[in-house]
């Protein structure tokens, strides 16, 4: 696995562009370690807490639900999406995980609108932490880093 991610300079990055991040409730330590990154990473990039909205759900099954409701404001840039589901003995992470994924994905085909999975899939509560900032990097700043690449692709193609 490639623990190198490809850095993004803001150039295209409008001034007046607007974030909103959903972040479950459920593997709080995580979530809210991933939501720290993102923040910080988004401000680094200039987009400061004025321009974010959060908003928290109780867990990632219910990330593309807000996530959609969200976009069809108008009034964001991007979504982005956080959450940690740990497997655990039974099915139900392949059942949360996948619906996760392809709901947040279904958001952001239908509404054209960059909705950033930021949701961690793993095996073991050690397997998170080395991905908030362990040995993996941290999985909120590379959900920033996405939004904002992606917001800068969408200014550039609507030129």
């Amino acid at each position: 696995m490639s623990s190198k991610f490809p850095g993004f300079q803001p150039a295209d990055l409008p001034e007046t562009v607007r974030v909103a991040i959903v972040a479950a409730r459920f593997n709080a330590e995580v979530t809210d370690e991933l939501l720290a990154g993102c923040m910080r990473r988004l401000d680094e990039l200039g987009i400061d807490g004025s321009r974010v909205e959060i908003h928290r759900v109780p867990g990632a099954f219910e990330l593309p639900v807000a996530a959609k409701m969200l976009a069809r404001t108008k009034r964001f840039g991007s979504v982005v999406c956080l959450a940690c589901i740990i497997r655990g003995d039974t099915p139900h992470f392949d059942y949360v995980a996948g619906e996760a994924a392809r709901g947040i994905q279904q958001v952001a085909l239908e509404e054209s609108l960059p909705v950033i999975f930021g949701v961690l899939t793993v095996n073991t509560e050690q397997q998170a932490k080395e991905r908030v900032g362990g040995k993996h990097g941290h999985y909120g700043e590379r959900a920033a880093d996405a939004a904002a690449e992606m917001m800068a692709l969408m200014t550039r193609i609507k030129r």
